[in-house]
């Protein structure tokens, strides 16, 4: 069974009848789910998943103290860890979580000035350029189960995805450094008989396409480590993950194939950013395209920022 299935059983089981049993006061006021950081939050969790930072459990958010006060807080704390510590064959761990808490209860403005610097989700076009994406995956991902106030909920749906003009600048900065690393250094580089340099060029190129793909699909990618699970879920873009594999995992003894698998994929990204009106630039030469993109930016503010402001 997987984490975020586990979670809402445990919720319906133990933490719903406890919340309105003894919180029937201000359960309305309440959302609880699961989201945030952790594989299972994103449904990606297996057994190699559960050897830290896994256990049952699900998040009670809580809004401001004029709503409800410490204390209350307090006692919902104290009811949440009376809840089995066992459930679904997963354990409670005694200690506290390797990337701090997770599950629980927590403040939503708390939640979401941590995952991106604003407690309402209000945020300014450097603060939208400059929060890491997989942040902002972590705050919109997994399942609110219940929202009795509304507020959790109301939070995400505005920080769902980058508002237009923030996608087309992130999106011309990847395209650009896409351009450099695959279209024109790792040619350099295998001339020179840097051999080393042209495999970090790969990985660059590989990361910048996978952002594009992103972007493209008005999704946050996620923390590197689950980026290409995450891309093969991406409708559009079916084959694009074996192709990035094989340029960052063979070496450089047919350079003439990766190549020609860059283009292909410089072409698809092309083509896919047109059909969605992110681009009205015919040409597969990505560099070209990248200031393309920019300048269809309408606010002036963004325009004028350096083209690689958003990555």
């Amino acid at each position: 069974m997987k984490g975020l299935e586990a979670s809402e059983l445990y919720y319906k089981e133990y933490g719903e009848p406890m919340l309105k049993h003894e919180f029937g006061d201000i359960y309305g006021s309440l959302a609880c789910g699961i989201c945030g950081s952790g594989s299972e939050c994103f449904g990606y969790d297996d057994e190699i998943s559960r050897d830290h930072d896994f256990e049952p459990g699900f998040c009670i958010f809580l809004p401001g103290e004029d709503i409800i006060d410490r204390r209350a807080e307090f006692l919902i704390e104290r009811a949440y860890e009376k809840l089995p510590d066992e459930f679904c064959g997963i354990t409670r761990s005694k200690t506290a979580p390797v990337g701090g808490k997770r599950r629980g209860v927590i403040r939503i403005a708390d939640f979401f000035t941590q995952k991106t610097g604003s407690p309402d989700g209000e945020l300014t076009a450097e603060q939208w350029l400059s929060v890491p994406e997989y942040s902002l995956a972590e705050a919109v991902n997994g399942k609110v189960f219940y929202d009795g106030y509304g507020l959790f909920t109301s939070i995400r749906e505005k920080i769902k995805e980058y508002p237009r003009d923030v996608t087309l600048k992130k999106l011309a900065g990847a395209v650009l450094l896409a351009a450099q690393s695959g279209q024109y250094n790792y040619g350099r580089c295998i001339a020179h008989g840097e051999y080393g340099a042209s495999q970090l060029t790969c990985f660059e190129f590989a990361q910048n396409v996978m952002k594009c793909c992103f972007l493209i699909s008005g999704r946050y990618m996620p923390f590197y480590k689950w980026s290409f699970r995450a891309l093969r879920g991406l409708e559009g873009f079916d084959g694009i993950d074996v192709k990035l594999e094989q340029i960052i995992s063979s070496d450089n003894s047919e350079p003439h194939k990766k190549r020609r698998l860059i283009e292909d994929i410089c072409v698809m990204l092309a083509q896919k950013m047109r059909e969605r009106g992110l681009t009205q630039n015919e040409t597969p030469l990505l560099e070209e395209t990248a200031y393309g993109i920019n300048n269809m930016i309408r606010d002036e503010k963004i325009r004028n920022m350096h083209i690689l402001a958003g990555v």
